[in-house]
């Protein structure tokens, strides 16, 4: 298999404090043309294992490899090029004072084309139905309608790898039909996911290989 559709994790260690040990040499390999979704109990490792991958959090030994290269000599601007992340959370990301903005605000500054990059906002606000909150400060939003604006940011850059969070939390069925409906198109594609969920729906409808996490320790590892 190709090292650039790959996202590797080996013999990784990492705990939050000196008597609370979650991943001991951990690993997997994820096949970044697929869509992976993990799942399992409450601090199970689900939220931490994605932001170890992110680079948001470091583990303490072991090593992430990130399409060929070592997540050790990569900024976190330069994994999140490769790499779109949707928060559980998703005020979390959000920080500027109009949806519009939420959208073009990273791509304008990176030296995209404005007028490129507006088009493509608003094909992102159609997509994700959020013609009315267009000029909306975003912290005046829904918890579904934050959610649906985190996706499409994070949809912006064309990343090759996304990784989503509880993505369908709070979305009504419409919604998360309407989310399907785009994760699939992102297949078609070969724009590979990790998914963190708990919705079996979801895990039938887009889970290619799931996982099962207890205690930082893979259970389960089967193909759906």
């Amino acid at each position: 298999m190709i090292m650039d559709n790959l996202i590797e994790i080996k013999n990784m260690k990492y705990q939050y404090h000196k008597d609370k040990k979650l991943f001991e040499k951990f690993s997997l390999q994820l096949d970044c043309k697929r869509t992976t979704v993990i799942t399992g109990n409450n601090a199970s490792g689900k939220t931490t294992l994605s932001k170890l991958i992110m680079g948001i959090l470091k583990p303490l030994e072991g090593d992430i490899i990130l399409f060929g290269d070592n997540s050790k000599n990569m900024t976190l601007s330069e994994i999140g090029q490769g790499i779109g992340y949707v928060f559980q959370y998703p005020e979390r990301q959000l920080f500027t004072t109009s949806v519009i903005d939420e959208l073009t605000f990273a791509e304008i500054l990176k030296g995209e084309k404005k007028e490129a990059v507006m088009e493509k906002a608003e094909e992102m606000i159609e997509l994700f139905a959020l013609e009315k909150a267009r000029d909306v400060y975003p912290f005046f939003l829904s918890y579904g309608e934050k959610k649906r604006l985190a996706i499409a940011s994070a949809l912006m850059s064309n990343p090759k790898y996304l990784i989503l969070d509880e993505p369908t939390a709070s979305l009504d069925k419409d919604k998360i039909i309407n989310l399907s409906m785009i994760l699939n198109k992102l297949e078609e594609k070969n724009v590979g996911k990790l998914i963190i969920t708990h919705d079996k729906n979801f895990i039938k409808e887009h889970g290619e290989r799931v996982i099962h996490l207890d205690g930082g320790r893979i259970v389960k590892d089967e193909a759906n």
